[in-house]
């Protein structure tokens, strides 16, 4: 039985990262980046599906842990009978090659430690070739290599290597784990307690530039670092979330990569990362988006490979049972070929935030903008698969048609603000008979609530960004009376389902849980309508779910009160900081 999604706490390079457990394991890591095969991957099956154990020969879950103030380097501590011991985890900035740092350091007292490492490369399916010399240990399969150096002695047990060892009061013993191409010559040996310094000082030089100095500075700044640590640093693009398949309710099917950079709430990213100080990972994130749109709009997809790959098929991995039998295990994202047409507006709108941050230049991508929503002019009237990914039949979903009103309205405002140039008139035109369009048919009057598609009573989470995106005013009564509606019929226990799976056709079976951006966002539209008593109490509420390290998940499972969906997820932190930031102005 794995630990609960909960339980781990991350720790990255800004190319991958790695879960590590509170019993001291690390589940779940991929090298050399965020989307190449694991080759820890108990996290969905077995141990012997690979993972690498360093805690307390007794074992048992950790006494404390954190992190190391604004970093992403983790310290886990044991009290034993014997004394106490510390783990300390890290990635140090890249290299010539991806490193896990694991340093473990005799805290009081005298402890046995033991290192346990399982090597399963390929989604934990390849067993490797090890060889063991001295204190350095080859483990080779196919056209991956890791190479283990430590100061303690290793020897191999059934295809696993070992170690077991003593560690005393102020005796630190550094063991570093290092990938490399199988092909290539041994990597270099870092020097693993100077890695840790080095990464601390990477954090702490990165995190100086966050300002933000609002009543939650704690957790913001813990959600800017894990966002940090989620982007692929040599194209700028942030992924969703570190892992594939966890479950968005225990023991179901829906389960989905996502180990990939979504255009969907792009703007809203610009404003997080805007408005905490951090102007260049906004700058480096819109031109990721921009390369990434680049070429025919008819090609452009809601989701991309870390470095812009549009090929991202999907398969299944039938020798892992999933967590908590929570299958079939899904690599790669059909969903990537998907239609759906809230992307343009995405895209365009983070075009306008970057012209109103100052972070590009007016005339930045102009001519492919143009270009984008002269082939969104017809294609607006067509169903899509909306912002969910529904693998249903295509609807005329309500969000969908919003986001194309954003489209022309952001390039409106290029020329109104700007004095691009452009048919503004035609653009003018487009944008009101949209906005028109969806008045007359996205609008319940039986549920008093803008609906998750045309001539539908179906709610849907998404209705809660209309006034988010200007579309309308928070005070318009359609729009308080949807905040009002999606609270009181789309909630389990106060908190946002994106929809009730029963009541929709997205071609999937099942429930899932509550999804946490969405109740992120029923605190900001309360806020926006007034309501701001209500908005921090649930805001305080969605911030006691997080786990001991300040890290969420996709979602909350209400009735076993525990994480479910892919962890730590991007944009539930991206939502948290949107929403401190909101609820912040005004503070004296």
């Amino acid at each position: 039985m794995p630990s609960r999604i909960e339980d781990h706490a991350m720790v990255g390079d800004l190319q991958t990262a790695a879960l590590v457990g509170v019993d001291g394991s690390v589940d779940w890591l991929c090298f050399p980046r965020f989307d190449s095969p694991a080759c820890f991957a108990s996290l969905l099956g077995e141990e012997a599906n690979g993972l690498w154990r360093i805690a307390p020969t007794s074992g048992g879950r950790c006494t404390r842990r954190r992190y190391l103030q604004d970093t992403l380097i983790l310290e886990t501590e044991w009290e034993t009978p014997g004394g106490t011991v510390r783990v300390i985890d890290c990635m140090p900035p890249r290299g010539m090659a991806p490193d896990l740092v694991r340093v473990v350091e005799g805290v009081e007292g005298r402890v046995e430690v033991s290192s346990e490492l399982v090597i399963r490369f390929d989604y934990g399916h390849l067993q490797p070739w090890i060889v063991v010399e001295g204190r350095e240990v080859q483990a080779v399969a196919g056209p991956d290599a890791l190479w283990l150096r430590a100061s303690a002695p290793h020897e191999e047990i059934d295809g696993n290597v070992v170690s077991r060892f003593t560690v005393a009061e102020g005796e630190r013993i550094p063991f570093v784990l290092t990938w490399a191409p199988s092909y290539e010559d041994r990597p270099l040996a870092i020097d693993g307690l100077q890695a840790v310094d080095d990464t601390r000082r990477f954090w702490g030089g990165w995190a100086s530039g966050i300002d933000y100095t609002g009543r939650w500075q704690g957790a913001v700044r813990r959600s800017l670092v894990t966002l940090k640590g989620l982007t692929y640093e040599p194209s700028g693009g942030i992924v969703a979330a570190a892992t594939t398949s966890l479950p968005e309710t225990i023991g179901g099917s829906r389960n989905w990569d996502y180990r990939y950079c979504w255009l969907r709430d792009t703007a809203f990213t610009l404003g997080a990362l805007v408005g905490a100080g951090l102007r260049e990972e906004a700058r480096s994130w819109q031109q990721w988006v921009l390369r990434a749109a680049a070429g025919n709009p008819a090609d452009a997809q809601i989701m991309y490979g870390i470095d812009g790959t549009r090929r991202l098929p999907e398969y299944e991995l039938p020798w892992l049972s999933g967590y908590e039998g929570s299958s079939p295990v899904r690599v790669g994202n059909d969903a990537a070929g998907q239609v759906q047409l809230d992307v343009p507006g995405e895209v365009l709108g983070a075009a306008q935030a970057g012209r109103v941050a100052g972070i590009m230049t007016s005339a930045r991508g102009w001519e492919l903008q143009q270009w984008i929503v002269g082939r969104l002019e017809g294609a607006w009237k067509r169903p899509d698969n909306g912002i969910w990914e529904s693998r249903g039949d295509k609807q005329h979903f309500v969000y969908s048609k919003v986001m194309c009103w954003v489209a022309f309205d952001s390039l409106v405002k290029g020329v109104e603000s700007f004095g691009l140039e452009g048919p503004v008139d035609r653009w003018r035109a487009v944008r009101d008979e949209i906005h028109a369009d969806v008045m007359e048919r996205g609008f319940s009057e039986e549920k008093g609530s803008f609906t998750q598609a045309y001539d539908s009573d179906v709610l849907d989470a998404c209705a809660l960004l209309i006034p988010r995106v200007g579309f309308l005013p928070y005070h318009d009564e359609r729009v308080v009376s949807t905040v009002e509606t999606i609270r009181d019929e789309l909630t389990e226990d106060g908190f946002v389902l994106r929809y009730r799976t029963d009541e929709s056709d997205d071609g999937l079976s099942g429930r899932e849980g509550s999804f946490l951006i969405c109740s992120f966002w029923l605190v900001d539209a309360l806020r926006g309508i007034g309501r701001k008593a209500e908005a921090e109490e649930l805001f305080e509420r969605l911030l006691s779910l997080r786990n001991d390290v300040g890290l969420l998940s996709e979602e909350y499972d209400t009735r076993a009160n525990r994480f479910v969906g892919n962890f730590p997820q991007a944009f539930t932190h991206l939502a948290l900081v949107n929403c401190a930031m909101a609820l912040s102005e005004g503070d004296a």
